[in-house]
């Protein structure tokens, strides 16, 4: 059944609910959607971020519409990729976010909602982005 009567907008909500339930899953967490879509934001933007802007319009293309939209809010290309190349400062947007978590918890957030974009996306769209990342975000793949 149509939950919008447009095919294009009930594709792209099934898939984002299947995405925020395996978020859920891979943290360990109660079915929480809210929390898991303010995970998926975060570390989609971090990592966006710290893309070239061709090579996020490259993952932009594979995510479903209404995660695609998330991935480019509030996005201002100009003087991208952040040049930053450390763990700490490409996880502070995370801890930030879940600064009311016990400590360490922004590696693992960052590490399920990759786990769950590896899962959906092409596997040579993601050894594009890990090639583009310093080696200490390149392990947050594994």
């Amino acid at each position: 059944m149509s939950t919008t009567g447009v095919a294009a907008f009930d594709s792209t909500l099934q898939m984002t609910h299947i995405w925020l339930n395996e978020i859920c899953e891979e943290l360990g967490w109660a079915r929480d959607p809210h929390r898991a879509y303010h995970a998926l934001r975060v570390v989609l933007h971090t990592l966006r971020d710290r893309l070239h802007p061709e090579e996020a319009a490259g993952l932009a293309a594979q995510l479903p519409l209404l995660v695609r939209g998330t991935f480019y809010e509030g996005w201002h290309p100009a003087g991208k990729p952040i040049k930053s190349h450390s763990l700490h400062d490409f996880l502070q947007p995370v801890t930030d976010a879940f600064r009311d978590e016990r400590p360490g918890r922004a590696d693992e957030v960052t590490r399920g909602v990759f786990t769950v974009l590896k899962r959906h996306i092409t596997s040579g769209e993601i050894a594009d982005i890990i090639a583009t990342l310093p080696g200490e975000i390149q392990r947050l793949w594994a």
